[in-house]
């Protein structure tokens, strides 16, 4: 039985991707809720998985409206043990969750940072009084809107079924096609043979010309970069570590003669797993 630590309380996307994991190993089995742990923050699930307390973490890493996720990315380059197992794109549809029976009598609505930030056009146009607090995740304040008439908090239809509340407006993401992708993280390898792989990689001096020529190992070669993100190292003012995502599997040919070059053209060079790709419909 394969353990979980997704990013809690229920109700929140990252257990309905965690969800959708349990489904993939499983084949047609239900997931057994004894193998899902949540927790109050990204990087403790991550911790978890780091330290054995369960085989693997599902976390969000990017969305297609606010980007990167930097808690999940600074966690995966501190981590000397996590591989990307699998990535599960999962659509992303926000409700507006409150008891009220109209807009105007809501005074707070309260979710996690990223969804309020994807609903930011729809809560100026329709909540422009409205206080927005930022939780730990979408369903943190649920018991707040269970109690007062005048909170809202932006959340899944399916975190509405389970706390039994009312959805007043659905939905409410300003882009219709907002998704979020997912990461299985464990220290494991894959069992299955990837179809991207990714990796991070620091410089060894901040000068001109000196991304050009890692990204020109990818080039010569003809490898497609699916995306390339960069974070500070924390150390100095101006030095970044860059994260890479590939359209090929690390024990391609080609990849693996360019992760040999690539060596000599970075300071630390970190392999953040292969792995295939899911997307939820």
């Amino acid at each position: 039985m394969t353990t979980v630590a997704y990013l809690g309380p229920t109700g929140t996307y990252s257990e309905i991707a965690a969800l959708q994991y349990l489904q993939l190993c499983n084949s047609n089995l239900e997931p057994n809720p004894s193998q899902m742990y949540p927790y109050s923050t990204i990087a403790k699930a991550i911790n978890a998985a780091e330290h054995g307390n369960v085989d693997v973490a599902v976390v969000p890493v990017e969305n297609s409206i606010q980007g990167g996720v930097t808690m999940t990315l600074d966690s995966l380059w501190q981590s000397e043990s996590l591989q990307i197992q699998q990535a599960i794109v999962l659509p992303i549809a926000h409700a507006l969750i409150t008891r009220s029976q109209t807009l105007e009598d809501i005074k707070v609505v309260y979710s996690h940072p990223q969804s309020l930030a994807q609903c930011q056009q729809w809560l100026e146009l329709n909540l422009p009084n409205a206080q927005q607090i930022a939780t730990d995740s979408n369903t943190d304040r649920l018991h707040s809107v269970a109690e007062d008439v005048t909170v809202a908090a932006i959340a899944s239809q399916r975190a509405a079924e389970i706390y039994n509340l009312p959805v007043l407006k659905f939905p409410i993401n300003d882009q219709p096609d907002n998704c979020t992708r997912f990461l299985v993280l464990g220290r494991t390898a894959p069992t299955t043979k990837g179809t991207h792989s990714s990796l991070a990689f620091s410089l060894k001096r901040n000068m001109p010309g000196a991304l050009v020529k890692p990204l020109l190992v990818f080039a010569d070669r003809q490898i497609n970069l699916s995306r390339i993100e960069s974070r500070p190292t924390k150390r100095s003012l101006g030095e970044y570590i860059f994260f890479i995502d590939i359209d090929a599997p690390i024990d391609n040919p080609n990849l693996s003669e360019a992760l040999h070059e690539l060596q000599s053209v970075t300071e630390n060079l970190k392999i953040l797993g292969s792995y295939g790709i899911y997307i939820v419909v």
